[in-house]
């Protein structure tokens, strides 16, 4: 059993392409936890490993693995850089402790980038920095450090420099122990001391004073001996930056180049000597699910049992259940309690996983994250706990979808099979939504963009063998309200058997807060009960959910019942759902909604040669250029664009740039579709 403050919890993030898993790669083989390297481009990676990943070279689905350095146990999750899998990030940041942050040396801070940035920031996530691809053409380490610094607004602690840049990257200058670090023998694996060339000392000197004055700030007794010019031991320093780091003071930055094994084992360094283990955190909040109060928990063995189930993975084999302990131990064949859902569960199965490897274990304690098999109501973002010392902890929210598509099946046996696949795949993604039309009949599927919906179809052809055609995709269109409207519905329904009488008034207004459709029941309407109160509110969400004429969901009103009527005899609970919904639905189709279609915000790195082709393209597309930066010979465009014009642009965009354009978009906001736009929606 590995001691709490042995452990590290952390997650690999980045944008697309900086180089998230041939570091994780690098980390694997220096471990030795596997004997040789697998290359994302030869499709050999053991963190990539679905067909779907090793084919596009992309990651997809976040993988956990563990692996020892030193004394340390690092478990870690390597995270997609694709915005189409961004809930992915989101639900590995919302159980990890630490992060390293990989950067692409030449392109520096790209879109995709920021975005993990800031969810990394929301759980505060102490973090390293990685400027990685340091070896390739027009790489600029002091560049990338910059955008690091103003366009995260972050802090940068420069604990490395590169030794040469592109073709001519040999090493890194350790600015701590002031030595030139080497990486020799077979595949890097040797490390080499050497002198630091006299070309570098005054640089690094001028940084490492830098460093040394920025980490005794968080220690009253380092500033007052560095102000008296004393010594300040490596050792205090690092104690220093670990302190700052844990409060997000600063960000440690190292570098070098994980395809040519450059820099690699001072990360892991960095990862044991800065970032957090779980007794570093002390204890996490949560509420007491009965009575709604704070409750907490010491992140120990000794304490209850607690812990988040944050990721469903469905496979032939059956369903596994990522968990992140958080207090006490977890045993094979323990019974826990799903405080989300009030049942029971059984852990059948406790597992450590490597990659798609399982490893089975009798036990594991407050700090691991591991698989458990054998449960059967649990979800995404539900908590686990001791019965007697229940515990709700917070929750995973997860963005709206924005793309959707018809899918069919192609025989009436594929039917059930296909509707019981895509509840499984709805299970384990929580960005991914199904629904059949009542209109049409049809299945409609939704998700985060085209290559996730992409994703999906291929899976149910490969993986579970279903035949279905699909349609094209289709975006995601919602409706609002542009102004106060008001509505009211007499329920009457007579009957041989139970009367049903219900009379609802309404007031709907806009609400600004994207997504958000709050309803509430004005305390004094005393002409409906209270027990009638539950209904009305679940009644509205549902239709606000359910869309109007044309389906698309009500988003961004409040909605408040201001009257009514009842009857003591005819009333009941399913009479004024209807009267709700009814009283809703008609209001909003007799006096009108606005149409929302979802915008994307985009980054496009272009050479300027091809710079006018791209311009003329977005100017067609209703875009609408926010910025546009120099990188080199290349130029960044970044701005909003609405998803309906976007489907199929990267394909235009390789084409109109010979190949040598990157793009990528990512949701921002909805936003009213122009009125001239807006019939051919409908």
């Amino acid at each position: 059993m590995v001691a709490a403050s042995k452990m590290r919890n952390i997650g690999i993030i980045a944008h697309i392409d900086a180089g998230k898993t041939t570091t994780t790669e690098r980390i694997l083989f220096f471990t030795k936890r596997q004997h040789k390297m697998g290359e994302v481009h030869h499709g050999t990676t053991v963190t990539d490993w679905m067909q779907e990943e090793k084919e596009r070279g992309i990651t997809i689905t976040s993988a956990a693995t563990s692996v020892d350095w030193g004394d340390a146990r690092i478990n870690i999750i390597d995270t997609p850089g694709h915005v189409d899998f961004t809930a992915e990030v989101e639900r590995s940041l919302r159980v990890l402790d630490g992060a390293i942050g990989v950067f692409c040396g030449v392109a520096g801070v790209q879109a995709q980038s920021e975005t993990v940035w800031k969810q990394a920031n929301r759980y505060n996530v102490p973090r390293l920095i990685f400027v990685n691809k340091l070896d390739r053409t027009g790489a600029d380490f002091h560049a990338a450090v910059e955008g690091i610094r103003t366009k995260l607004n972050v802090r940068p602690l420069l604990l490395q420099l590169p030794v040469g840049q592109g073709n001519e990257l040999s090493g890194v200058v350790d600015l701590l122990s002031q030595k030139l670090l080497r990486f020799e023998g077979k595949q890097g694996a040797r490390i080499e001391e050497q002198e630091i060339p006299e070309s570098m000392l005054e640089t690094v000197e001028l940084h490492r004073a830098e460093l040394i004055e920025t980490a005794v700030e968080v220690d009253d007794g380092l500033m007052g001996r560095y102000l008296e010019d004393e010594v300040i031991e490596i050792d205090e320093l690092k104690a220093a930056i670990r302190k700052g780091v844990l409060q997000s003071l600063f960000t440690p930055i190292f570098c070098g180049s994980a395809l040519k094994n450059i820099g690699v084992q001072p990360l892991l360094d960095g990862v044991v000597d800065y970032l957090p283990s779980p007794k570093d955190l002390g204890s996490i909040e949560g509420s007491n699910p009965k009575t709604g109060k704070p409750e907490e928990r010491k992140l120990s063995p000794k304490a209850p049992f607690s812990a988040l189930c944050f990721k469903v993975h469905t496979s032939d084999h059956g369903e596994l259940y990522f968990l992140r302990i958080y207090s006490g131990i977890a045993k094979l064949g323990q019974a826990v309690h799903n405080a989300t859902r009030n049942r029971k569960e059984r852990l059948m199965r406790l597992l450590v996983m490597h990659a798609n490897e399982r490893t089975q274990i009798k036990e594991a304690v407050a700090g691991d994250i591991v698989a458990v098999m054998g449960l059967k109501f649990t979800a995404t973002g539900d908590t686990l706990c001791a019965k007697e010392k229940p515990i709700l902890l917070g929750s995973i929210a997860f963005p709206e979808t924005v793309i959707s598509m018809a899918i069919e099946p192609r025989t009436l046996a594929d039917k059930d099979k296909l509707l019981e696949v895509l509840a499984r795949i709805a299970k384990e993604d929580p960005t991914f939504r199904q629904r059949i039309d009542a209109e049409t009949g049809q299945i409609i599927i939704s998700g985060m963009g085209e290559l996730h919906l992409d994703v999906i179809r291929n899976r149910l052809i490969r993986e579970f063998s279903v035949q279905a055609n699909v349609g094209r995709p289709r975006v995601a269109y919602k409706q609002t309200v542009g102004k106060v409207i008001v509505g009211s519905h007499e329920f009457v329904r007579q009957g041989a058997g139970q009367n049903q009488f219900a009379l609802v008034k309404l007031h709907i207004e806009p609400l600004p807060e994207l997504g958000k459709v709050e309803v509430v029941v004005e305390p004094d309407v005393e002409e409906i009960p209270e027990q009638y109160w539950p209904s009305i509110k679940e009644a509205i969400r549902g239709a606000a959910e359910s869309g109007l004429t044309w389906g698309y969901p009500v988003i961004n009103i409040r909605v408040t019942c201001t009257g009514g009527a009842f009857d003591p005899a005819d009333s009941s609970p399913e009479a004024f759902a209807a009267a709700a919904s009814i009283a809703f639905k008609d209001a909003l189709e007799e006096q009108g909604t606005v149409l929302l279609e979802p915008f994307m915000q985009f980054e496009i790195q272009v050479p300027t040669e091809f710079y006018g082709n791209i311009i003329h393209d977005l100017n067609g597309r209703r875009a609408s250029i926010k910025d546009v930066a120099m990188s080199g010979d290349d130029r960044i465009l970044s701005g909003t664009v609405p998803l309906s014009s976007m489907f199929g642009y990267s394909t235009t965009v390789r084409s109109l740039s010979q190949g040598r354009a990157a793009f990528s978009m990512e949701p921002c906001e909805y936003a009213p579709v122009p009125e001239h736009l807006a019939p051919k929606f409908f």
